[in-house]
């Protein structure tokens, strides 16, 4: 079996119950949103800054996953690469608009969405798999974005 194959493979036996796919559809989405702001949030170089405001440690964080999709896929990695540019766009408005500080909004978002991915998990009765292997953080998005291609007819 390929890689990814196997990888979305596994990662879908802890994940049957329709109760907990849905808590992931939502909270995984949180999560990585809320990562990418709280990374966005802390303070780069002074000479970094001045390149880009779009360089920052999330921006980082995104490139290196980034390096880890293409080579899984690399047609989800360009899902996740046009996910990515709209949760960006997305905390360029809230760090523009909200009454607290990105770093603040974005840690109540990560903290209330691991709270639903652990329920979540509780409902399903079995143990979120990044405990047994921690590369399944990066797989549960594509495991999610593998589900949209499947809808549109699109390969992987």
């Amino acid at each position: 079996m390929a890689p990814l194959a196997s990888l979305l493979s596994e990662y879908g036996e802890s994940h049957q119950n329709p109760t907990n796919k849905l808590v992931h559809w939502v909270c995984v989405p949180l999560i990585m949103f809320s990562l990418i702001g709280l990374l966005w949030s802390v303070p780069v170089p002074a000479a970094i800054q001045h390149i880009s405001p779009w360089l920052n440690w999330g921006t980082l964080v995104m490139a290196l996953a980034l390096i880890y999709y293409v080579r899984l896929s690399g047609r989800l990695a360009l899902g996740m690469v046009l996910v990515w540019v709209a949760m960006a766009l997305a905390l360029r408005v809230v760090a523009g608009a909200a009454a607290l500080p990105l770093w603040g909004i974005c840690l109540i978002i990560f903290a209330l969405a691991w709270v639903g991915q652990f329920w979540g998990h509780k409902v399903e009765g079995k143990k979120p798999s990044f405990l047994k292997d921690l590369q399944f953080l990066l797989i549960g998005p594509l495991w999610l974005l593998h589900f949209v291609y499947r809808r549109l007819g699109w390969g992987y």
